[in-house]
This record gives C-alpha cells, structure tokens and sequence, in this order.
C-alpha cells in the first residue's frame, strides 16, 4: 500500500492509504478502517462488531444501531450479511464521514447516517434497536481512548434503547492502558444483564462484550461461514472465539 494524503478533520488526523484493491485510514499509525473490493473481513475488530450482532438468540435482528462510525468497516460486513436489515449510525466527525463515503463507499451499505454526539443523541433516542454496537472510541496522540463512559447511566441508557430480546455490543481494546476499564466495564455490564459473552481473536488487541437476557453460543456463527466467497473472509470468521464471562 501506498500513502495518497493526510486529512486533518476537527477530532484527528486520518492518513490515507491504498493499493489497488484496498483502501485503509491510519490514525496515529494504527488502522482506523479498512475496506477491500473483493473482501470484507481483516481478523480485527470490525469482524467481531458484525458477528456479535448474529448472536441474536431469537434470529437475525431487523434494526442496528451502531455508536462511532468511522469508516463504516463493521457497517459494510453487516450490510453483507444481513442486506435486510435497517442499520443506523451516529458520528460526530463530519468530515470523517465525508471522507469514508469517498473513499470506503460507506453509502453502499444503505446505513441512516446521522452526524451527532452519540452520548446526546442517546439521551433523546426513543426509538428501540434488536442490536446496539457502541464503537465509541476517540484517537490520541499514540493510542484511542474511551471517553467517561460504561458506567451505570450509559448502560442503563442502552438498555433502555433495545427491543425486547435485544443485544447490547460493546467494543473494548485490550492491554496496557486499558485493563482497568475492562474489568470495570466487565463488572457493570454482568450486574445488569443476564447473560454476557466475550468475542475475541488472535489477530485483534479487542474484545467485543455481548449483552443481553440472553445471547447465542459461538455454535452460531458456524451456518454464516458461507456467507463469505473469499477463502480468507472465512478463515477469519472461523477464527472468531465466543465466550461466556464467569
């Protein structure tokens, strides 16, 4: 891949780099988004965002609301593989936006876009989702960040928002720097919800919480392998881990 430019926006500075095939956004020197022509899944994050929202005990959800957009990575994989489904997203980079619809084709996925600060917007959501991904994540000087969120008013304002039977995902990078809110956002979403899975790969410095009265076993995932042509996007999707938190 080659670098084609730096986009500064009001949040970040995205780097820019393509190949012929594929296209990535690099924030502080670490993948942002990634988008392929022929490919849909990269072994990170976004694959476990999209395979969280299949573990819908009740079946496949009909409304998605995703929490950070970014490139709209996880957008375009639930896009594939559910093409019925009626997918939301809240960001609050405008420009961010603008580009991925330039450069990552994020209106292909049909998603309802909305340019807003995800904490307000929640506040004066009335609408309920089946499955709600919060992405919610800021970039540094040399690491993302969260900001003061998962405690018990953020959770308990998701959980307002599901419709019965719903999923909550929630998106956690792991290591150094970030193990203190992990543990503490394990221990919260375990006090309000029955049942909580972790979904992880080797490849990925996350794990993805999965919230709900209940959510489906790893078992799963197995009949939507062959959603995915390419050799490799099913390889990755056979990597994916699902776990039930003690």
């Amino acid at each position: 891949m080659r670098k084609t430019g730096d986009f500064p926006t009001r949040f970040q500075r995205i780097a820019v780099w393509k190949s012929a095939l594929a296209t990535e956004f690099r924030v502080a020197g670490a993948i942002h988004a990634s988008y392929h022509e022929k490919r849909f899944l990269t072994g990170l994050a976004w694959d476990l965002l999209a395979a969280a929202a299949m573990l819908r005990p009740s079946g496949k959800p009909a409304s998605i609301l995703m929490l950070g957009v970014a490139g709209g990575t996880a957008l375009r994989t639930l896009h594939h593989l559910l093409p019925e489904a009626s997918l939301t997203g809240i960001d609050l980079d405008a420009e961010l936006i603008a580009l991925a619809e330039k450069e990552m084709h994020l209106g292909e996925t049909g998603a309802e876009i909305v340019i807003a600060d995800a904490y307000e917007w929640m506040k004066q959501n009335k609408r309920r989702f089946d499955v709600i991904i919060d992405d919610l994540y800021l970039a540094g000087d040399e690491d993302v960040f969260r900001a003061d969120t998962c405690d018990a008013d953020w959770l308990g304002l998701l959980k307002n928002s599901l419709a019965p039977g719903g999923l909550l995902a929630l998106n956690l990078v792991t290591g150094p720097g970030h193990r203190a809110k992990q543990s503490a956002t394990r221990k919260n979403l375990a006090a309000r919800f029955p049942c909580v899975r972790a979904l992880s790969t080797e490849e990925s410095l996350n794990e993805i919480l999965v919230a709900g009265d209940d959510v489906a076993t790893g078992s799963r995932l197995e009949s939507h392998t062959v959603s995915f042509a390419d050799w490799r996007d099913r390889m990755f999707w056979k990597r994916i881990k699902v776990q039930k938190l003690k």
